[in-house]
């Protein structure tokens, strides 16, 4: 199954980092977020991927042609220009980088792809988001129910600690829990191919008008996910996930 990613927006919330590159390339440990998305859904598996490419897309381009050599130790012969390449093996990926435009909205970004997904059944996610859900179970759930979209529903982390009081006593600290209830897309989702005929041009919105309709026809379901999820929506979330990736235990690493 391919997998797609939604890497040609604007990231205009988190203005400080894409006014020089596009959002899916901010560093987490020294790699591009988007890296991260591909090697969870690598330890799955999942190894040919298309990314919707659009605003700066030459810095994604430059990351992939170069990826080998981003990605492992070199030894240069400066005289020849000879280079041999050291450390573990490279990722086997088959990765298809389209440019969907600049302006795009999501769901024509998808559209602009149907050349590229040949098969009933894609994967699709965003390039800002991560989380240990597990991927076949997603697929697995998608291919039971018979419906054409699944995405994954998350509860999201709250921004500030959480509380349970007696009175004035404080009988639980929790810092940043998930929300109590609530649920939302968490991304993470499994369409068919049937689904690219809902989305009519470049300015519809795979939230606004394919999900939403979806869900109104009875043919959107949500895979539960009660575990780690964190988009990268602003500073403050680059700098947790940061955090995460430095303590040596982030939660979405199982590779």
């Amino acid at each position: 199954m391919r997998v797609v990613i939604l890497a040609g927006g604007l990231g205009t919330r988190l203005s400080e980092e894409t006014d020089r590159r596009p959002k899916p390339m901010v560093e987490i440990g020294g790699k591009p977020i988007l890296w991260h998305i591909m090697k969870c859904y690598g330890v799955h598996g999942y190894r040919h991927f298309v990314v919707a490419l659009g605003y700066k897309s030459d810095v994604i381009k430059r990351f992939f042609l170069d990826y080998r050599a981003f990605t492992t130790d070199l030894s240069i012969t400066t005289a020849t220009g000879d280079v041999d390449f050291a450390g573990p093996g490279v990722d086997d990926w088959q990765v298809d980088l389209v440019d969907t435009g600049p302006t795009t909205n999501t769901g024509g970004r998808v559209r602009r792809l149907e050349q590229w997904l040949p098969d009933a059944n894609f994967a699709l996610t965003y390039g800002d988001g991560v989380s240990d859900v597990d991927l076949d179970e997603v697929v697995r759930f998608h291919e039971s129910h018979g419906k054409l979209a699944t995405i994954t529903a998350i509860r999201p982390p709250a921004r500030f600690g959480g509380l349970e009081l007696e009175g004035d006593v404080v009988t639980d600290f929790t810092e940043k829990p998930q929300i109590g209830e609530g649920w939302i897309n968490g991304g993470f989702m499994v369409l068919s191919r049937d689904v690219l005929e809902r989305i009519s041009g470049d300015m519809d919105s795979l939230e606004k008008q394919v999900l939403e309709c979806l869900a109104a026809d009875g043919e959107l379901m949500a895979y539960r996910h009660e575990g780690f999820w964190q988009s990268m929506d602003t500073l403050r979330d680059v700098r947790a996930l940061q955090a995460l990736w430095e303590s040596g235990d982030a939660p979405w690493k199982k590779w």
